[in-house]
């Protein structure tokens, strides 16, 4: 499948911003944070800004981004639909855990928080499962993708507010959830590029030409002597050499050195700040190039009829 740069970027920011957002209302009430109305105040209008922007960046995508409302409308069937309406009924719990927190109204701050934590959570399950539930990409319609869109969502989230709270001085036990949170990434994808690289296709010529008890089926005349849309957005392919490569530096960048950072940090409250700000960053550009290679290495069973293997 072809990486489009707005859909790349819509899932790295979004999920970024969604995960702040639930682990700031679901720490905050348990006191793990710090709780001047500031603090919340700022991580909220992160959350928001980086959410605000992905979703804009994903209208990028639409044909026609002015009728992206009329999506909103098939709820019952699209998940497509679902994470739409997901994430504008966020917005109100998260504005108005805003609006308590400036009226110092701390039991509606509690509750909205919380709220807009659970919004946030269906929010993102329901990005991953537009695409784990397209039978004719095996490498989405996989049990991992969906938990690996909310695992993901929450250790960039969990970076973001680590490294807000050390510059406010408290770093606590956010940096040791970095590290729970990297390490169950690290695990999660090398299973699940473990499963797709074994994966056996799903058709082959052979089996959609009913051909195959002749032998290796294969194409007389390509379907078109010029590339056309289905070629540019599903018959995508990026080399083996360059998918490995990029796997290395999403395992490096994205979880290997923000672990050390938060383990750096955790021994050395003066190095903190620096620290977790750099796992942040390190760890936003890991998932720009984990999501770029989601999309790469996925191959429609469309192809087939282009390849025909």
């Amino acid at each position: 499948m072809n990486p489009a740069p707005s859909i790349v970027f819509f899932t790295t920011a979004s999920g970024a911003g969604y995960g702040l957002l639930f682990w700031l209302g679901l720490l905050r009430p348990v006191g793990l944070l710090p709780q001047a109305p500031e603090f919340a105040l700022a991580c909220l209008a992160l959350a928001l800004v980086l959410v605000t922007a992905g979703l804009a960046s994903s209208l990028l995508h639409l044909g026609n981004p002015q009728r992206a409302w009329r999506a909103l409308t098939q709820w019952r069937s699209s998940w497509l639909s679902r994470e739409g309406v997901a994430a504008v009924a966020t917005y109100i719990p998260a504005g108005l855990f805003g609006l308590a927190l400036l009226a110092d109204q701390p039991g509606l701050a509690t509750l909205a928080g919380l709220l807009a934590a659970v919004g946030a959570a269906a929010t993102v399950w329901c990005t991953g499962m537009i695409y784990a539930s397209l039978r004719p990409i095996p490498q989405w319609h996989h049990p991992l993708v969906a938990p690996g869109y909310l695992l993901l969502s929450a250790y960039t989230g969990m970076a973001l507010l680590a490294a807000v709270s050390a510059l406010g001085g408290v770093v606590g036990g956010l940096a040791g959830l970095i590290v729970m949170l990297g390490i169950a990434g690290v695990v999660l994808k090398l299973a699940y590029w473990n499963r797709i690289d074994g994966m056996r296709p799903a058709a082959t010529a052979e089996s959609a030409t009913s051909l195959g008890f002749i032998g290796k089926v294969r194409t007389l005349d390509p379907p078109h002597t010029e590339t056309n849309y289905l070629l540019r957005e599903m018959g995508f392919r990026v080399a083996r050499k360059h998918a490995a490569r990029l796997r290395r530096i999403a395992l490096v960048a994205g979880f290997g050195l923000p672990v050390l950072l938060a383990l750096l940090a955790s021994l050395s409250g003066g190095v903190a700040p620096l620290a977790l700000m750099l796992a942040a960053l390190l760890a936003l550009a890991g998932m720009l190039v984990e999501r770029w290679l989601m999309f790469a290495e996925a191959t429609h069973t469309v192809a087939l009829y282009y390849r025909g293997s």
